[in-house]
Parts: C-alpha cells; structure tokens; sequence
C-alpha cells in the first residue's frame, strides 16, 4: 500500500474546531479548543490510524481544507479590511462571511482564495536587505 495523501476538513465550530477526513475504509475525525490543539490531535489520530501501515505523519504532511471562518480564525495576521480592498470585495460582505453570518457562494469563495494565495505568492517573493 502507497502512503495515502491525508486532507482534513477543518470547520470551526460553536466551541473549538473539528477535523475529520475519509481515506478507503478509514475515517479520521477529532477536535480541538485552538488550532494549535487541533494540529496535535489530527497528527496524533492520522498516525495511529496509519500506525499498523507503518505509516508516520508530519503534519506538514497532512493538507488542510478550511472553511472561510476558520480559516480567518487560524490566521489573524491577514488584515480583511486590506483584502477586501485588495479583491475588490464590500468590507462589510467578507466580515459577514469571515463571521459565519453569511455563506459566501462557491464564485465568491474562488474570489477569496485567489487573494489570499496571490498575496501568500508575493510575500514567498519578498526578500528584507541585510
């Protein structure tokens, strides 16, 4: 057996946040309070699931799959009111969405996403003078 390729779905709950993902006749699910918790308790479940496989993980191995909350929750160093200007998206709309007020459709997920991703490829570009 090839070592399957692990994406957890990650969604921030009323308390806390839960992972869970579906890999052949294996399912993966835990929880956590914080994200940081969350991390451990996915790397330790992926691992003992996949330990009679001999299987380990990194969780830098392991992909995740955020819902647009969670994701703003997870990194809070991203300024929303700087990329709504950026994407050309009302303020006030991506708050809602970052709030879990509103679902944003799939067009304006895309629309998110490309943002975030373009700016996370111009800050891996970026080199400070030494």
């Amino acid at each position: 057996m090839k070592k399957p390729k692990i994406i957890m779905t990650i969604i921030k709950e009323d308390i806390g946040f839960s992972a869970h993902t579906s890999i052949g006749d294996y399912f993966i699910g835990t929880q956590g309070d914080t994200f940081e918790e969350l991390k451990e308790m996915i790397s330790d479940a992926v691992n003992l699931t996949f330990e009679e496989d001999g299987f380990t993980y990194t969780i830098e191995e392991i992909q995740f799959k955020l819902d647009i909350e969670s994701f703003f929750q997870f990194y809070k160093v991203i300024n929303a009111k700087a990329l709504s200007a950026r994407i050309g998206m009302n303020q006030s709309l991506l708050a809602q969405y970052i709030k879990g007020n509103k679902k944003p459709s799939p067009k304006q997920t895309r629309r998110i996403m490309e943002g975030v991703q373009a700016l996370g490829r111009e800050l891996a570009d970026i080199e400070f003078l030494m």
